[in-house]
């Protein structure tokens, strides 16, 4: 998994006065868990950007002035309900040899044959959870449907899984192609045409 760089300044004080007086100077306060206990810091807000707006996902290493770097992923994110402003992040540190779950994209690949013929490909999962070590984490899960008929349905057993596992039930549906409506409404207009009697026909 592709990792970003987010540099930032431990926090000797984490009381509320601190953490307002972070936010008015454009910081972010964030707490890193997981290790031999928290890591206070804070970093820019703009630091963010390749890591909070955007579909993909990745790990981070979070480097601090004093020296420390740890290699972690985001764990959880408050943001202001009006204003969207990222308000404090927590981040969870990584070990080489610690499983770890998150969620990653669905990237589908192939053309369809029922998308072909007519039908509407359906993504029901857009993500998926994932568990694996550090360093099997994927980018993304791949899903061919190449092979989906009109009315098929591609479930999680038939994703390609290579050092990862994927923590969802046999029967998880992540897409189907659907009939389209111009399709079904073909499909009745034709069997309507093959019930009526021939023009001319003596009943």
């Amino acid at each position: 998994m592709k990792s970003i760089t987010i540099k930032g300044s431990e926090r000797e004080s984490v009381g509320k006065s601190a953490t307002k007086a972070a936010r008015n100077a454009g910081m972010v306060p964030c707490v890193l868990y997981g290790g031999e206990q928290p890591v206070h810091f804070n970093a820019e807000e703009k630091a963010f950007k390749s890591l909070v707006y955007t579909p993909n996902v990745h790990t981070v290493v979070v480097e601090l002035d004093n020296g420390k770097t740890f290699n972690a992923i985001l764990q959880d994110i408050q943001v202001h309900p009006v204003s969207d402003k990222i308000l404090h992040i927590d981040f969870y540190q990584l070990h080489a040899d610690r499983e770890i779950t998150m969620e990653v994209p669905v990237k589908i690949v192939g053309n369809s044959k029922g998308v072909m013929a007519g039908g509407v490909l359906r993504l029901n999962q857009r993500k998926l959870k994932v568990r694996a070590l550090p360093a099997n984490l994927p980018d993304f899960v791949e899903a061919d449907i190449t092979d989906l008929e009109m009315g098929n349905k591609l479930y999680v057993t038939k994703l390609p899984t290579n050092n990862f596992r994927l923590l969802h039930p046999d029967n998880t549906v992540v897409c189907q192609v659907r009939i389209s409506r111009a399709a079904m409404k073909a499909a009745q207009e034709a069997a309507k045409a093959a019930k009526a009697p021939a023009k001319g026909k003596k009943k």
